[in-house]
């Protein structure tokens, strides 16, 4: 009767946790690029050894991006943190990044699915996609992240076929070819969320690396004291994923094109370099 009566107080606290959980979580992002696989347009001399390093600097300064993770034991809403903008140069090197999503991504894990809240060149949309299911593979390593020890997992994301061959740089996304994701995740909590589409594993997603772009947990608030409600966005026009992909590819075309037109200032040489991110 006694081994009974222990065995249930030892499960209370894991029942507890299940039903009454939130937490948040901050991430940090860092993005390395391989210009092989970039666009680069250039009007005059080659591009020199120093304005490739300026636009290199400026691409990882872009892509050092923080995130918040709200969540409880079935849904989520991830948003990155809104930081002002730094103004550009002189204009001598423009550095065009085109963006495929992005805003307020809200999570249902129960039906698996997905509503991200966006504006894109001035208008709203609310997408509508099913969260993919990764078929992860343990591989029993661990590490330690903070104060929580984390197992190891790998998936492989087969590639999308896009019509004119881009190139992306994603996390939200499907990788312009098969892609090996690595991820690390805590069973201390024990929710099968992460960042960006990321989830499906037993216990929190504290980093997750997709080759190129990592997504690292800094910092960790379980059941804090204000509690909040988690909320599907409702703003925008309500769109498929891939109407939505549509829509992204006939605009950054227009603003290709755009760009393309007025005459240079005399004396000077322009580079575009173009970063596709998103499908």
């Amino acid at each position: 009767m006694k081994k009974y009566f222990y065995c249930i107080l030892a499960l209370m606290p894991i029942t507890s946790f299940a039903q009454n959980f939130q937490g948040i979580a901050v991430y940090e992002s860092k993005t390395s690029f391989n210009f092989d696989d970039a666009e680069t347009e250039t009007e005059g001399d080659a591009l020199p050894p120093e304005i490739n390093a300026q636009i290199q600097e400026q691409l990882k300064k872009a892509f050092e991006k923080t995130y918040i993770l709200k969540f409880d034991k079935s849904t989520s809403v991830y948003k990155e943190e809104e930081k002002l903008n730094k103004p550009s140069g002189d204009g001598t090197v423009m550095v065009s990044v085109s963006f495929n999503g992005g805003g307020t991504l809200f999570k249902n894990l129960k039906d698996q699915t997905s509503l991200t809240e966006t504006e894109i060149f001035g208008k709203e949309f609310l997408v509508t996609n099913k969260l993919d299911k990764l078929e992860w593979k343990m591989t029993g390593d661990t590490k330690k992240i903070g104060n929580y020890t984390c197992f190891k997992a790998t998936a492989v994301v087969k590639a999308k076929q896009n019509d004119e061959g881009d190139k992306a740089i994603t996390l939200t996304s499907a990788p312009p070819r098969d892609m090996t994701i690595t991820a690390w995740y805590t069973p201390d909590i024990p929710i099968g969320n992460g960042p960006g589409d990321y989830w499906g594993l037993p216990g929190l997603i504290l980093e997750v690396n997709d080759g190129q772009t990592t997504l690292l947990c800094s910092k960790i608030t379980l059941n804090p004291k204000e509690k909040f409600e988690i909320k599907a966005p409702k703003k925008g026009s309500k769109v498929t994923r891939e109407e939505f992909d549509k829509i992204m590819e006939e605009k950054s075309n227009e603003m290709m094109e755009m760009n393309d037109v007025g005459p240079d200032r005399p004396g000077t040489t322009t580079t575009t370099r173009t970063i596709r991110i998103g499908g």
